[in-house]
C-alpha cells in the first residue's frame, strides 16, 4: 500500500523521522456498566443514552476526509452507540501534527499511520494491543498484514498489497517479443529479463544494447526500470539470498555479499546493461515516470498502481499489463499495507476497535478494492472464484486470468515475504540512511559494496535506534 497522500496509495519518497515525545497514560480503559449509570426519578422521562463519539485521523484533503465522512455516517447510521467523526489532515503535516497531540495527550481514538511508523509507536506505548480485535469473528486479516511488537499484534493493514511487474503490451507486440510471464512458475530469471530488456531498450537509430553501434547516450526507449525506493530494494536483496535483517529483524544483513550483489544488479541496469533511465531513489512516481510516460517497456511496483493511476491512463489508450517479478536466486516479492491503530489514549478501544472492524470489511472499502487501490485482506477473496471474480472482473483491472495469476494467486504464494516494517523497528531511520548512502552507486560514482561496507556501522546504529 502505497504511503501517500491517498490512504493506501503510495510508498515514501522520502522518509521523516517519527519522534513521539511524551507517553502514553497509563490507565485502564472500562466500558460503563448499565448498573453505573444515573437512575431516572420515578417522575422524569429517561434520556436516551448518549453515543460514544470516535474520532478517526486519516492524511488527505478536506474533500478526500469529506468522502471518508460519508462512509463513517452509513456506519453511524448502522447503530444507535457509536458516532464516528473524520479528522482529515493534509499528508505533509500528518506525523507532525500527530506527534503534537500526542505530547498534549489529545491523540484520536483511533487513525491511519504510516507502515514505517507502527513499530516504532508501539514501542513508545502509543498503540493499543488489538490481539483480541477480531475474536469469534470470521473477518480477521491474513495473518501476513499483522504488525507485530513483542509478539502482540498492535496493528493490522488495511490492504494488501504485492510489488508486481507492469509492461506495455504495445511496445511488446511491435517488438515482437513474448510478454512476460504471469505465473509464478514460469517466472523469468534475472538474466532472462535483461535479455528481453535489451530486446526493447532503443536508441535513435532503432539500436539495441547489444548491437554494434548503439549509443547509451541516444536511448529512446528504455527496456525496464527496477524501482529503486530503499524500501523495495529489499526484494532483490532477499531474492538473492540476502536481505536487510536478520528473521526476526534483530540483525542487519545488508552488509553480506548476497545482499550487496543483489542492489547492485538493479544499478547495473543502468551501469551496464543499459536497459534502463537513471533513477537515484528519491520520488515515488516510478510507474508514472516510465509505463505511462510511454518511455519504458516494463517496470517494477506495487499493485496500488492499479486503481491510483493506470485506470486513468488506460482509459486514455495505454495498453498495459501485470506480470510476476523476476527472480535471482530466490521468488520473492513484498507485501504491505498501511497500518488502521488505535491509539492508547483513546478512552473507548473497545468501540474504536469496532468502527474498525467495520470500516476494514470489504464491502465497506469497496471503492477502493474494486478501483485497484486496495487488495483485499481476508483470505476468502483469494480462494473463492466466486469472491475473485466480483473483486477482478471489472472494467478496471487487466484481463481477469492474468490479473488472477500474476496478482491475486501471486499474493498467496511462497515468494510473498513481508517488509520489514511489519516486524522490526527504526526503518525509518535505516531507510533514510540507506538511501542517502546508495545516491552514488546509481550514478556509477562507486560501488554498493564499498557504499555499504563504509557505512555498514551507521547502518547497524539506525536500526538500533541511534
Amino acid at each position: 500500500m502505497k504511503v501517500g497522500k491517498a490512504f493506501g496509495v503510495g510508498i515514501l519518497s522520502t522518509a521523516l523521522a517519527l519522534s513521539v515525545i511524551g507517553c502514553a497514560k497509563d490507565e485502564t480503559n472500562t466500558a460503563t456498566k448499565a448498573s453505573d449509570a444515573p437512575k431516572a426519578s420515578e417522575n422524569a422521562t429517561s434520556k436516551p443514552e448518549e453515543k460514544v463519539k470516535i474520532i478517526y485521523s486519516m492524511w488527505g484533503s478536506a474533500e478526500e476526509g469529506n468522502v471518508t465522512q460519508g462512509v463513517a455516517d452509513k456506519f453511524n447510521a448502522s447503530q444507535d452507540r457509536i458516532e464516528v467523526e473524520v479528522q482529515a489532515i493534509p499528508w505533509e503535516n500528518y506525523m507532525t501534527k500527530l506527534n503534537t497531540m500526542a505530547t498534549a495527550e489529545q491523540l484520536p481514538d483511533t487513525g491511519m499511520l504510516r507502515e514505517d511508523g507502527v513499530v516504532q509507536w508501539s514501542t513508545q506505548g502509543m498503540l493499543n494491543d488489538v490481539n483480541t480485535m477480531y475474536e469469534g469473528s470470521d473477518s480477521k486479516p491474513l495473518d501476513s498484514l499483522a504488525y507485530k511488537y513483542q509478539g502482540k499484534t498492535v496493528a493490522y493493514a488495511a490492504a494488501n498489497e504485492i510489488l508486481l511487474l507492469y509492461y506495455n503490451k504495445d511496445m511488446f507486440d511491435k517488438a515482437n517479443v513474448p510478454y512476460p510471464p504471469a505465473a509464478l512458475d514460469q517466472a523469468w530469471t534475472w538474466d532472462e529479463f535483461v535479455t528481453t530488456a535489451k530486446k526493447l531498450t532503443l536508441d535513435k537509430n532503432g539500436k539495441h544494447p547489444d548491437e554494434s553501434g548503439f549509443n547509451e547516450q541516444s536511448i529512446v526507449q528504455f527496456g525496464a526500470s527496477v524501482e529503486n525506493l530503499p524500501w523495495q530494494l529489499e526484494t532483490w536483496a532477499l531474492g538473492n539470498g540476502g536481505g536487510f535483517y536478520s528473521g526476526d529483524g534483530t540483525e542487519v544483513r545488508i552488509g553480506e555479499d548476497a545482499s550487496i550483489e543483489g542492489i547492485q544488479k538493479v544499478a547495473d541496469l543502468y551501469l551496464k546493461d543499459h536497459v534502463a533511465p537513471l533513477s537515484v531513489g528519491q520520488t515515488d512516481d516510478g510507474i508514472q515516470r516510465t509505463i505511462i510516460a510511454g518511455t519504458v517497456a516494463m517496470a517494477t511496483n506495487g499493485a496500488w498502481n492499479v486503481g491510483t493511476s493506470l485506470n486513468t491512463a488506460k482509459n486514455e489508450g495505454l495498453n498495459y499489463g501485470v506480470a510476476v517479478l523476476p527472480y535471482m536466486k530466490d521468488k520473492v516479492t513484498l507485501n504491505t499495507g498501511g497500518a488502521n491503530v488505535v491509539f492508547s489514549q483513546t478512552k473507548h478501544p473497545k468501540e474504536a476497535m469496532e468502527w474498525l472492524k467495520w470500516y476494514n470489511s470489504e464491502e465497506n472499502n469497496w471503492g477502493l478494492i474494486s478501483s485497484g487501490i486496495w487488495m483485499p485482506t481476508l483470505e476468502k477473496w483469494y480462494t473463492d472464484e466466486t469472491l475473485t471474480r466480483k473483486w477482478v472482473e471489472n472494467p478496471n483491472f487487466p484481463v481477469y486470468d492474468e490479473y488472477k495469476s500474476a496478482v491475486v494467486d501471486y499474493a498467496q504464494s511462497p515468494a510473498v515475504k513481508p517488509a520489514a516494517w511489519f516486524y522490526t523497528n527504526h526503518t525509518t531511520e535505516f531507510n533514510t540512511l540507506l538511501g542517502s548512502v546508495l545516491g552514488d552507486v546509481w550514478t556509477g560514482k562507486t560501488t554498493a559494496k564499498d557504499a555499504i561496507s563504509k557505512n555498514l556501522d551507521a547502518l547497524k546504529a539506525a536500526h538500533s535506534g541511534n
